[in-house]
């Protein structure tokens, strides 16, 4: 999904910081953008479960239609709904890409896997919707091991400071990722109460 509006605006209408770059300017001004965005409204059921709804689609970098079928596919399955809706965003390609390390950004793994840059057990994948199984190995092609994203990759750039995900094997120097299982929900570092989408799509 092409997400033209700017990252931090959108960052201060969610309420939640998106990308590293728009964590100073969210915690320098942690309010709603524009003229009004000071003042305290009283927000409603809908709006809050609207808010929730947006956060997760945002984090996710994902189209409303792309959520919605996302939605229905949790609810045909076992298990919470909400959990299962999660679970099957974060096994994405753009995502899982975003996760290991390959990338700074869904914003930038979205757009390496739609360049052709990724490859899932060999094969050039440039879908970033593509659905991942346990046991499937993400990489780079070797044509594009020598650009910049990926030598800072490679280098740790993007890891950040964290633990890391237990359900992803990572190869930061040989720039690959294993989806070892699927994640759990309290694995998954996504700002987002799941059963206020439910209600959302449920009502």
């Amino acid at each position: 999904m092409n997400q033209s509006r700017p990252k931090v605006r959108l960052s201060r209408a969610l309420g939640i910081p998106l990308t590293e770059k728009s964590v100073k300017y969210f915690e320098r001004r942690p309010f709603p953008p524009g003229v009004h965005g000071r003042q305290r409204r009283k927000t409603s059921d809908y709006q809050v479960r609207l808010l929730e709804k947006q956060r997760l689609r945002h984090q996710y970098n994902v189209s409303e239609t792309q959520l919605r079928r996302t939605f229905d596919e949790a609810v045909r399955g076992t298990g919470k709904t909400g959990e299962s809706l999660v679970s099957l965003l974060e096994r994405r390609l753009d995502a899982v890409v975003h996760r290991a390390g390959l990338a700074r950004s869904i914003y930038q793994a979205r757009q390496l896997v739609g360049h052709g840059h990724i490859t899932v057990d060999g094969r050039k994948v440039d879908r970033p919707s593509y659905r991942l199984r346990p046991g499937q190995v993400v990489g780079v092609r070797e044509r594009s091991r020598q650009r910049l994203p990926f030598q800072l990759a490679a280098a740790g750039a993007n890891r950040g400071d964290g633990p890391g995900q237990p359900y992803l094997s990572v190869d930061l120097t040989g720039l690959r990722a294993t989806l070892l299982r699927e994640p759990a929900r309290t694995e998954v570092p996504v700002i987002c109460d799941e059963q206020l989408v439910v209600e959302f799509y449920s009502r």
